[in-house]
């Protein structure tokens, strides 16, 4: 588990809240929990249809668990777990009694050593592992909370789960904020370029010619790292969807729906369902995509949305963004 750092004189005269938070630092979050189910091969199955992956490592007697299921193991819905400390609530109750009533994820780093196979325990211990100093952020002033869980199988290390969040005060704005843009890297450019070009590509591996929605550097299905593109018809139907109406973030305008919308070419991705009101966003519509374009003080930016085809749903309003 974090050592618990010391607390200088200039932290608490410079930022006092700070230093009490810096207090909870190495304090544990959960001691001694457990899953409430063993890893089990329905979960596995839910997690694979909803994500899109077939890759075979994942059914069959000798299947193992997705690793980006790690932290699906430790939840404890909503009656919690038996072993939380209460230091972590405790944490997030002084936050926000000092205003910052706002959270937003901002990432998650996981390790794992070994897979987890369906019949496993799973147990964990969790510890507030860093609280940052008070950030400025265009979302407003705030801390940065950083929890490590550590997950073991029969008593032996499994991996480990670093989760980040951003609680603030929500800044006052006066001019409209700018959309988000995209995180773009090596591995998705390509997909943004198309975007950009109005066009919509999908990544085929071109061994198993296997189709994949978000790229990856390699097939999901086969290994294989070499690919190609085709462009999509950008016609789909909403396979599921969520409707936001907190917290609220600039640029954007709650309630909005977001759908997985899950194209004819048989991909899914995620993005704003337009057409409808929000409350007309139903499993089943078919939607087209639609390129948007935004102007802003950073630039411009071309977004794909997915508009409801006409004639189904009430077309009245936009529901969107």
């Amino acid at each position: 588990m974090a050592r618990r750092r010391a607390v200088s004189a200039q932290e608490v005269v410079h930022d006092p809240l700070g230093a009490r938070l810096k207090a909870y630092e190495g304090r544990p979050a959960a001691v001694a929990g457990a899953g409430k189910d063993p890893v089990n091969a329905p979960m596995i199955r839910h997690w694979c249809e909803a994500m899109g992956d077939t890759n075979p490592a994942y059914s069959g007697p000798d299947a193992i668990a997705p690793p980006t299921m790690l932290q699906a193991w430790t939840m404890g819905g909503l009656s919690g777990h038996e072993g939380r400390t209460g230091a972590y609530d405790d944490l997030l109750s002084l936050l926000d009694a000092s205003g910052c009533t706002a959270v937003v994820a901002t990432d998650c780093e996981q390790e794992y050593l070994r897979p987890l196979r369906p019949g496993d325990r799973v147990t964990f211990d969790s510890v507030i592992e860093s609280v940052s100093g008070r950030k400025t952020t265009k979302l407003g002033t705030g801390y940065f909370v950083t929890t490590r869980t550590d997950l073991r199988v029969d008593g032996d290390l499994v991996g480990t789960h670093r989760f980040r969040i951003l609680k603030y005060a929500p800044a006052r704005r006066i001019l409209p904020a700018p959309r988000p843009r995209p995180v773009v890297g090596r591995d998705n450019a390509g997909f943004w370029q198309g975007v950009a070009e109005r066009r919509l590509l999908i990544q085929r591996c071109t061994d198993c010619g296997t189709l994949r929605h978000p790229w990856l550097p390699g097939c999901n299905a086969c290994g294989c790292l070499d690919w190609d593109t085709v462009e999509s018809s950008g016609e789909g139907t909403v396979y599921s969807y969520v409707v936001m109406h907190h917290p609220p973030f600039p640029a954007f305008d709650p309630p909005y729906a977001v759908g997985l919308v899950e194209l004819a070419e048989g991909v899914r991705m995620v993005s704003n369902v337009i057409g409808v009101p929000y409350d007309k966003v139903r499993i089943g519509l078919p939607v087209r995509v639609e390129f948007r374009t935004y102007e802003d003080a950073e630039g411009t930016l071309v977004l794909p949305v997915f508009r409801v085809v006409e004639g189904h749903g009430e077309s009245h309003g936009e529901g969107e963004a």
